[in-house]
């Protein structure tokens, strides 16, 4: 008793900074309400549910802003391992606009098919939650934790379509080759801190020097880590889970996984490699090029067989990994580090706005076609006008056609590279290269249907669209646009994002 009584004593409590914790909090609040509303209103006013989650993301916002204008620029909590800084603020805001966008695509697919709502949206921002803890964990276990609190929903979610054998496949693939991967990180994790005997970032960072004290055990630990987060962003050898995944979930789910999930996985990537791994490039900057090179042109070359929409779109979102991926292989050179930090933000942003409009675009078309083949695109102008300029605008963008967002995202990621001065940067630039005009086959056979292709069953009914995906497909277009126009305004962002307490080179 009297040693808790002087432990007791010595104990302090832990100083939290509210403010900085307010996005979570909001999120964490509005999900709780949406779990409780849920047992209380009967099904025919479950539509709340989705109107109460859109402004719990819109809400979060707010704190999101005013941090930003704050004078405070680092906020540091629980000694270090929480931190708010620009690089995670910007990150918030991708994710909660994503989020809400993912909500206008989910409202009217939930509420016409066979769901359960109240789950959906429960689960839907709980995974939401894990992404804004992504971006301020500096702390191998809360790393650890904020990737499960993303993943385990996002698995549920998968499988939603409880009657429907693919999207049970789609959950099963997702959470066996997920925990996989979770082990093998963990597994690294837990080597990290057996060397280092801290799981603080910057602690890790201090002793995984890549000098003479540079072991084996280090490299192996680094690897480990690396290659658990490659399945995330489902990056080349560990992307089979993703086609069957994005074919088999309902399409916002698909859009979710797409967007946010992956840009989660990139977060974690870009936080440990500028905080733990910063002098341990010569282990991680190899394995970048190599992934990247992987990644691009296996996605390029598989979507190119492709007839379902949805696996193309699964295809490419692996391919456009790997051009994420580009500028890693390079942030360890001197100079490079900011431009590459600066170009993967980018193309998260814009990234992110094209794909949830492809999504868009793609459940508007399916109310009528009630089909995922790239065919049934056959003749979308004649019919939709307005749908069939917005599917070429996004599939222009993704194959990074000015004046489209897509070719600022990319020229950012070659302009990292060449600056660099590297014969091996030389040579992915190179390899990119050739991969973006491969691109251009699969998503230029997507505008030929809507543009040179008959309707396939002669059938030229307008679509009715929802409100709210009428909504999604004016954001997203919106800023598609004015990120390609005004690449300037993708670049402040991008230039804002420093990550607090990297090393320098």
């Amino acid at each position: 008793m009297q040693n808790l009584s002087v432990l007791a004593a010595q104990w302090v409590a832990p100083s939290v900074d509210y403010h900085g914790l307010a996005p979570e909090l909001v999120v964490a609040g509005g999900l709780c309400l949406v779990l409780i509303l849920d047992l209380f209103i009967d099904d025919r006013k479950k539509w709340l549910l989705s109107v109460i989650s859109s402004f719990t993301l819109l809400a979060a916002m707010i704190p999101v802003l005013t941090l930003a204008l704050s004078d405070v620029q680092v906020r540091s909590m629980f000694d270090g391992r929480y931190v708010v800084d620009n690089f995670s603020l910007v990150m918030k805001g991708v994710f909660l606009l994503s989020g809400y966008v993912v909500v206008l695509l989910s409202s009217s697919h939930v509420e016409e098919g066979e769901y359960w709502r109240g789950e959906y949206w429960f689960l839907l921002l709980s995974s939401l939650l894990g992404m804004l803890m992504m971006t301020s964990s500096r702390d191998l276990v809360s790393i650890f934790v904020a990737l499960e609190f993303l993943s385990i929903p996002a698995y549920m979610l998968a499988a939603w379509r409880k009657r429907d054998t693919k999207s049970n496949e789609a959950g099963v693939k997702y959470f066996m080759l997920g925990v996989f991967a979770s082990a093998v990180m963990l597994y690294g994790m837990s080597l990290l801190y057996g060397v280092t005997n801290s799981t603080l970032l910057v602690d890790v960072a201090s002793q995984v020097t890549g000098t003479g004290e540079f072991s084996a055990v280090h490299a192996l630990a680094v690897v480990f880590v690396v290659v658990g987060f490659a399945f995330k962003v489902s990056a080349v050898p560990f992307h089979t889970w993703a086609p069957d995944t994005y074919e088999g979930a309902p399409a916002p789910v698909t859009a979710f996984l797409s967007v946010a999930s992956k840009a989660a996985g990139f977060v974690a990537l870009v936080v440990l490699i500028y905080t733990a791994f910063p002098l341990a490039h010569d282990i991680w900057q190899p394995f970048f090029w190599g992934l990247s090179a992987l990644t691009m042109t296996v996605g390029n070359v598989l979507a190119l067989k492709q007839h379902n929409i949805v696996r193309m779109i699964a295809y490419s979102s692996i391919s456009q990994g790997g051009f994420v991926l580009m500028p890693l292989a390079v942030a360890g050179m001197s100079g490079s580090a900011n431009s590459a930090l600066r170009s993967v933000v980018l193309y998260m942003i814009i990234y992110a706005a094209t794909n949830l409009g492809v999504f868009a675009v793609i459940l508007a078309v399916s109310r009528k076609t009630r089909s995922g083949e790239i065919s049934s695109f056959g003749g979308l102008f004649s019919y939709a006008p307005a749908l069939g300029v917005l599917m070429t605008l996004f599939m222009a963008s993704l194959a990074g056609i000015p004046p489209l967002g897509g070719w600022i995202a990319k020229f950012v990621a070659f302009q990292s590279l060449l600056s660099s001065q590297s014969s091996w940067a030389y040579g992915l630039a190179l390899i990119g290269a050739v991969n973006s005009v491969i691109a251009f086959g699969y998503y230029g056979n997507v505008m030929r249907e809507i543009w040179m292709r008959p309707v396939p069953d002669g059938d030229i009914t307008q679509i009715k669209i929802p409100g709210s995906l009428t909504l999604a497909l004016g954001i997203t277009s919106v800023a598609t646009l004015v990120f390609g126009i005004f690449p300037a305004i993708g670049l402040h962002f991008a230039d804002l994002a420093e990550i607090a307490g990297a090393l320098s080179r």
